[in-house]
């Protein structure tokens, strides 16, 4: 029965496992019966019909919205256009604006919602325009509205799309260190290199300072190449080429440090979910557990670790 009831319970327990949620809508407080509980389950449910329409339409206008800044970035539409996208663009900040307070005012706890991430996104989404009031040329950060479309991820419940997200993070957080101190040996590097460049080249080739000279050295190990400033002796087209070629080994080791923890974790949770695995059938722990690896659930008779390949205790009789 415990085994049944568990394996009953394990679906459950998977769907409710959202990794990627900031904070979970039921962090903000279902609010008590009413008018307002009937709003909740519309803007921040989408398991009811009215509440994935809302959700669907939220997203066709986000979209929307993004293409009328888009278009409205073109000088030749925004001068032939311009009052029809300045209208299109405040009827999207209202209504965007409605929905926030929407939002507030139907949680049990606003506070929570507004310092929450898809709060904080919400606010900054309705501001630009606003402030392009005061500030001319504010309106343009109003493609920050893109972020809203996280929600999709909800609305079309893609718990595989969600779950690598959250794994590449938890990946990227765990190699935060590696990655400091690699940033830190390029910044190294480019500061001596740099410095060689503007003692080789000097101002009489553009490198006028030991700044201009960094600048050209983070462009030319990026692989990226302006070509505003090049080199025009002998000796500093040597070193260019060497920062050209040490440029493609560095845009590799970040890939091959982000990909090396992904790895890691992925062999982690393999083992974790078959020691569960094992525990909820009954076994006994570590009976056939590797001594090297500590992975279980060999075939009987096995000689060798199926995931190392190390000897298994007892491997002989």
């Amino acid at each position: 029965m415990k085994k049944s009831a568990a394996q009953a319970s394990a679906p459950t327990a998977k769907a409710d496992a959202r990794p990627y949620t900031p904070q979970a809508p039921s962090s903000y407080g279902e609010p008590p019966p009413g008018l307002r509980r009937h709003i909740y389950h519309i803007v921040f449910e989408s398991d009811t019909k009215a509440g994935r329409r809302f959700d669907i339409l939220l997203v066709i206008l986000i979209i929307m919205s993004i293409i009328v800044v888009i278009l409205d970035s073109v000088p030749t539409i925004r001068g032939e256009y311009e009052t029809t996208t300045h209208v299109l663009e405040w009827a999207f900040t209202i209504l965007f604006t409605l929905e926030y307070l929407a939002r507030l005012l139907c949680v049990a706890r606003p506070a929570r919602y507004a310092t929450g991430f898809f709060g904080v996104i919400d606010l900054l989404s309705v501001l630009p325009t606003y402030l392009s009031l005061f500030i001319p040329g504010a309106a343009g950060f109003l493609n920050i509205r893109i972020l809203r479309l996280l929600r999709v991820f909800r609305i079309f419940k893609l718990a595989l799309y969600i779950e690598e997200y959250t794994r590449l993070g938890e990946a990227l957080k765990a190699s935060g260190r590696k990655i400091l101190v690699f940033l830190s040996v390029v910044l190294m590097a480019v500061l001596i290199l740099g410095t060689a460049m503007y003692v080789v080249e000097g101002p009489k080739h553009g490198y006028t300072s030991i700044p201009m000279a960094m600048y050209w050295a983070v462009v030319t190990m990026t692989t990226v190449g302006y070509g505003d400033i090049t080199p025009g002796t002998n000796l500093g087209k040597l070193l260019a080429s060497f920062m050209m070629l040490l440029g493609w080994g560095i845009l590799a080791v970040p890939t091959g440090i982000v990909t090396a923890e992904m790895t890691s974790q992925r062999f982690t949770r393999r083992m974790e979910a078959e020691r569960k695995e094992h525990e909820d059938a009954g076994e006994e722990a570590g009976a056939d557990a590797c001594p090297s690896c500590g992975s279980a659930g060999h075939a009987s008779g096995a000689k060798f670790c199926k995931d190392c390949g190390a000897a298994l205790v007892g491997s002989s009789k």
